[in-house]
This record gives structure tokens, sequence and C-alpha cells, in this order.
């Protein structure tokens, strides 16, 4: 080593800062830039990190992309089967959602032989049916199956662009966030877009007006549904000009829509003139068809209701709901696998108290549930009530079994929820 240089020197090869382009000073030691190269390729040849120079070029895109994850086609017959474990009834609307699904993604993978040219285009959906009748429910049991990206987002929130509110591209930006912002898995994934209806325009009369809220986010739904490259903020948020976007193609991303459509049913049955009178009039034949009057809806209707026409032939496929009578309401509370009594006997299970509901009381908590007309939802609101006093006093002590019967469930909608400790414990 040459005594007379000065200045810092690499401990290694004995270069000064000005003969390399840099020097990383440790514990009275020098290393420099050259040092630490032949430093990496040495740990690479014995089987350690690759070489800076081996590894590939870190990608202009702002977010990394992970590795895609693969999916499985499954049958309409093996999609309903499984629907059919976490929802009770709406056979017709499983049937329509499960050939929708396996087509979509069959036309993805190319399993259909492309003949002639023969492009086949995406068909998205819409549902139509009371609350908590099972339209986000059904939606959310089709990803699990077939494990794609999912997400939820609800109409109400978008506004025309430039106005104060969330843009429509929202959607793609949350798709995006829940399968980690692989664009290639969002471009695969199902997105439910709920409370289609709130966006209705208030007249079928063309606005001369702006309607931030109703027609204008329904035109810039039109791209968005038809399938279009659109440009994404990584964070989410409003764009501004300067941003780094993300670009992902909604080609193959299969939108489902739902809504309640409150209104609806009235508007289809002055069409089909359910109120007719007369001697050959069949009365159970009307009394059906006002019961489930929704699945008789057509896109003539809900073009009335304030869907414009680009919207509706953007959603070819139109599915009802109907609605939940007593039998499938308590079979909701004890069949599926994923049941309010189970969930809520799990919760006890985790402090070692098995939880037992009489019979009557599950009676009961349809009857109110059908009362309230909040569908599978009241189920929920209903469990709550009953056995809150329950979930808070017996933690922590010795109690080993919990038994609640009729008269403990009818006096907490008695409004005497506050003096009760009737239900039975042991």
């Amino acid at each position: 080593m040459d005594k007379k240089k000065k200045g810092p020197q690499c401990s290694f090869c004995g270069k000064t800062d000005k003969e390399v382009r840099f020097l990383l000073k440790g514990d009275k030691a020098f290393i420099c830039d050259l040092c630490i190269l032949e430093s990496s390729r040495a740990v690479a040849d014995m089987g350690g990190i690759p070489h800076p120079e081996d590894m590939p070029r870190r990608q202009s895109n702002p977010v990394a992309q992970p590795p895609a994850v693969p999916f499985t086609i499954k049958t309409p017959k093996e999609i309903k089967e499984f629907l059919d474990q976490y929802v009770i009834g709406q056979d017709v609307a499983k049937k329509i959602l499960s050939v929708a699904v396996y087509n979509h993604y069959k036309r993805i993978t190319n399993q259909v032989v492309n003949l002639d040219d023969v492009e086949i285009e995406k068909s998205n959906i819409i549902l139509i049916g009371e609350t908590g009748t099972g339209k986000t429910l059904l939606a959310k049991t089709i990803a699990k199956l077939l494990h794609v990206p999912f997400a939820i987002a609800d109409a109400t929130v978008f506004t025309e662009a430039g106005y104060v509110g969330e843009d429509v591209e929202s959607i793609i930006t949350r798709l995006l966030q829940n399968c980690n912002y692989n664009v290639a898995d969002a471009e695969k994934g199902i997105v439910f877009v709920d409370e289609i209806d709130k966006i209705a325009r208030k007249s079928e009369n063309q606005s001369i007006t702006r309607d931030v809220s109703g027609e204008g986010v329904q035109q810039s739904l039109l791209k968005l549904f038809e399938g279009s490259e659109i440009l994404v903020p990584p964070q989410g948020g409003r764009k501004h000009p300067e941003q780094k976007m993300i670009k992902v193609d909604t080609k193959n991303i299969l939108f489902i829509c739902g809504g309640s459509f409150d209104g609806l049913a009235n508007m289809i049955s002055r069409r089909m003139n359910t109120h007719a009178i007369g001697f050959n009039v069949n009365q159970q034949e009307q009394e059906d068809k006002k019961n489930n009057i929704l699945q008789y809806a057509s896109a003539q209707d809900l073009k009335r209701f304030g869907l414009i026409p680009e919207l509706l032939g953007r959603l070819p496929i139109i599915s009802s709901l109907s609605p939940l009578d007593a039998p499938m309401l308590k079979s909701i509370l004890l069949t599926p696998k994923n049941s309010l009594i189970k969930q809520y006997s799990k919760l006890f299970e985790l402090e070692h108290i098995k939880l037992t509901v009489e019979e009557t009381v599950l009676d009961f908590i349809v009857e109110k549930a059908l009362e309230y007309k909040l569908g599978a939802r009241g189920l929920r609101s209903m469990c709550e009530s009953i056995l809150t006093e329950a979930m808070y006093d017996t933690p922590g002590t010795k109690v080993k079994h919990v038994t609640i019967n009729l008269s403990y469930a009818q006096n907490i909608f008695n409004k005497h929820a506050h003096t009760l400790t009737n239900y039975t414990y042991s």
C-alpha cells in the first residue's frame, strides 16, 4: 500500500476517495464501490444473493406486481351447489348467475374454440330484489368459490367527474387494493355495484340540467362496464396531472349490479294489470304475481324507472330475487355453513359455554323479521337484541350452558331488557 497517499483509503484495495466513486465508512475502516461489487459477485458465486448486474431492472409501474393467483373454472352445477351451502332459496337467480359466471370465465380462459373469428362478449348482470334477499351474498360467495379478487362499491357515493364525491374509477382502485395491486389478477375480478337504483334519473325525459349523482354517473359507468383501458390513481382519491397512474383493462372484469328498485313493482303491476277483476280471473295466480312481481321485470321497466338505455345495454342479464318467507328465514337461521345460530354458538363456544336456543324462539325471531320487513338482515338484529344480555353477563364466569326461552325473547321486545336476568343458565 502506498504510504504517500493522503486522505481516506479503501481498507481492501487501498484506493483513495478520488480514485473511486464513493467510500463507505465503517468502524475504523473504509470500503469502496468497486470492492462492494466484487464482494457481491463472490457471494453470488457461493449460492447467495444474485449479483446486482444480473438482477432484473425495476419496473416503471409505481406498484410492484406480485405473481398472479390462478383460479379454477367450475361448471354451472358446481357453482350452484356451492351457492346452496351459503344462500337459502333463490334457485332461479342462482342458475342465471351460475351460467353467466361460467360463460364469462370460460371466455377469459379461451376454453371455447374460436371458430370463424367469433368474439364472445361479456355479459354483466343486474340483480333486482328487496333488501336482505341475498344480492350481495350471492356475489361474495361466487368470488370466494373462484378465488378471484372481489370488490363492493356503493353507487350512491359517485358523482360526475369534476364534482365533489368519488369518481367511478375508484371502483377499480378498490379491486386493486384487494389483490395487492396485481393488475393481472384485478383484470379477472368481480365487482359488485350496490344501490344501482339510487343513481336513476328523476324522470324518463332527457334532463336539461346537470344530474351529477344520477344520469351523469350512469354515463360515466358506460365505458367501465363495456370494457376499456382506464387510468386509476394507485392510492385512490382524485386524479391530478402529475400523479402516476395504473392502467387497467376492464374488458374481463365481471360487473354485478344490485338494487331494491323501490317503486318498480308498481310499474310492473300496471303493465301486467294484476288488479284484473271478473268471473274468469284466477285469484290465486293474481296473488302469486303480486307476491313476486319483480320476477317479471324487463329492460323496459328499468328504463321507465330511470336507468338510461345505454347502461341497460351493458347489463344484458336481468335476474330477480324472490321475497323471503317464514320457512326460508328459519332455514337462514339454521342451515347455511355460516348460519346465524352457528355463528353465535361459536362465540359462546370460545368462552367454553354451550348455547341452546329453543325452537319457539326461532319462530318468534322469524315472525318479527317478517313484521319489520328487513329480510335476512333483520334476523341478525333480532339475534343481537336477544343475546346481548347473555353475551354481557356470562364471559369470565363459571357458566357452562345458556338456554334462551320464549318468555325471555318476548320480554326483550317489550322494552324490558334492562331488568332481565331470566334466561336460563347453568
